[in-house]
């Protein structure tokens, strides 16, 4: 969505841009179901954040899954409080594109969005997705409990076991625990659905995930 030359490596903290105190506006109701895109959520749903290139398509992806209760995009991983999305794009802030999935572990499992997360974008090119270059590109897993980084462990080395013997890389996948979630603009939520003809560069790799496979 950029396409100027930026860094390729992580800013440190004392690279970073300063950021700011206050928080980005952002809708209250998600444009495609009108369900709530920030807290509080119904008891019982659980939170899940993937990175796996452009947002816009990405958040769509989930959106559309069954059991998923609302998605919202945004920035994490990175070191700038509430960032703007040309400081991100800058690779200033350390963060990365990401899509926040509110699910109901009753209908889909953690294991299962893992699977589709893999199976939607090509983890292994480390700071880029296809044509999109850029740290807020690459790929990543921030996990919100002990259960769910185990489960995106495994995944990733199942994954990257599948792949090799497809004659693909290592992944370069990011799995951690979460840190701070910031909202992405009011423009930025639901893209392909405000537009449904615009960019998508999301595309996986056609190799299955031997993951989740019961869900």
């Amino acid at each position: 969505m950029f396409l100027r030359s930026k860094p390729l490596t992580l800013p440190t903290a004392a690279d970073a841009l300063p950021g700011r105190d206050r928080a980005i506006p952002v809708p209250i109701a998600h444009f495609v179901h009108g369900r709530p895109i920030a807290p509080p959520f119904p008891a019982g749903m659980e939170e899940a954040v993937f990175a796996l290139g452009c947002f816009w398509g990405a958040e769509r992806v989930f959106w559309k899954t069954p059991g998923v209760w609302t998605t919202a995009v945004g920035y994490a991983g990175g070191v700038t409080p509430n960032p703007t999305y040309e400081e991100v794009c800058s690779g200033r802030t350390g963060h990365t594109e990401v899509v926040r999935v509110i699910f109901d572990p009753a209908q889909v499992s953690y294991a299962a969005l893992v699977k589709l997360f893999f199976e939607s974008h090509d983890p292994t090119q480390g700071m880029r997705q296809g044509n999109d270059i850029g740290t807020q590109y690459r790929s990543a897993i921030y996990t919100s409990t002990p259960a769910q980084l185990a489960a995106a462990q495994e995944a990733k080395a199942a994954y990257e076991t599948a792949l090799r013997a497809k004659g693909h890389g290592a992944i370069t996948t990011e799995i951690a625990p979460a840190g701070a979630f910031y909202y992405a603009e009011e423009y930025h939520q639901q893209y392909l659905g405000k537009n449904p003809g615009g960019y998508c560069n999301i595309g996986g790799t056609g190799v299955s995930c031997p993951v989740g496979l019961s869900a």
